[in-house]
């Protein structure tokens, strides 16, 4: 199944006054990378949410978006970091002693420190776990929606280009199956003027038709190029849960060898023509893969 790497996807839920909500954005990448920014007071589950998330994705670039606001008062509980506040006070203490200024320290102002006040919530942590899971399970399902969606469509538009290129493969083979006749009268022909005679060595003119087949065969090149087709075209086509986007990409590089080597060897203007054309289609396709899971 085909699935593309560029996504969104996001979830709102409200429980008992607590209120979750997050956004994930997908684009393509080699590996999978997930990177979570979420509330200080939720970070002891970011493990369980890329869990949750890789189940499901295996490739992409993956930016999660957690943002968490828990309204209920009887839930929460004010702690004030007093060692850390102690410390801020000795620092101003002696930064108002070296730069000769008064000390104005006020409460208000200490409790807006960085780490000073924290609310922490009472509720148990199973039960905040739970419903963050839960959350990113349907960001997740989101995701992955939009990403078969994309996914779909990338598939009808490279099952139609890699038809045409199979078509122009048919067009090279039945070009290549004609090239040594035609070979075969004109070198008769170019003896014949050269020499100035109508009799040829039939012995010496069958050595350099073979000479000339081995150089310019491309029947083993054009037999593997199909078959490297036929299986891009199952993977497109195959139902079934997994990554294929590397997979294609090596096909793809393997096609790119064979037609290298096709043209290599053609002693046609058609067939080169047609090797260019094949080329240029599979650079299309290969841009496309890069963006498969």
């Amino acid at each position: 199944m085909v699935k593309s790497m560029t996504g969104f996807g996001k979830s709102h839920l409200v429980k008992k006054e607590r209120e979750y909500q997050m956004e994930i954005k997908s684009v393509n990448h080699r590996y999978l990378d997930i990177s979570i920014k979420m509330p200080k007071q939720l970070s002891y589950l970011e493990e369980d949410i890329k869990k949750a998330i890789s189940a499901k994705v295996m490739r992409g670039k993956l930016e999660v978006f957690v943002t968490f606001n828990n309204q209920s008062v009887e839930e929460q509980e004010i702690m004030i970091n007093k060692e850390m506040a102690k410390l801020y006070i000795k620092q101003i203490e002696e930064l108002a002693q070296e730069t000769n200024l008064p000390v104005n320290i006020n409460v208000m102002d200490m409790i807006k420190l960085p780490d000073v006040l924290n609310i922490i919530s009472k509720q148990e942590d199973e039960t905040i776990q739970e419903e963050l899971l839960e959350v990113t399970n349907e960001a997740v399902e989101k995701l992955v929606e939009m990403r078969t969606f994309e996914g779909q469509k990338m598939a009808e538009d490279l099952i139609k280009r890699i038809e045409g290129i199979q078509e122009k493969m048919i067009k090279i083979s039945s070009v290549s199956t004609g090239l040594i006749e035609e070979y075969v009268v004109k070198l008769e022909k170019r003896i014949k003027e050269i020499l100035k005679t109508e009799e040829i060595d039939q012995n010496r003119l069958a050595q350099e038709v073979v000479i000339y087949a081995d150089k310019c065969s491309i029947e083993e090149e054009v037999t593997r190029l199909k078959s490297h087709i036929a299986q891009f075209k199952t993977l497109i086509l195959e139902e079934r849960q997994g990554a294929i986007g590397k997979k294609l990409d090596f096909m793809i590089q393997e096609m790119n060898r064979e037609i290298n080597t096709i043209g290599s060897k053609a002693n046609s203007l058609e067939i080169i023509n047609n090797v260019v054309d094949i080329k240029t289609e599979l650079e299309n396709i290969r841009e496309q893969i890069q963006n498969i899971e």
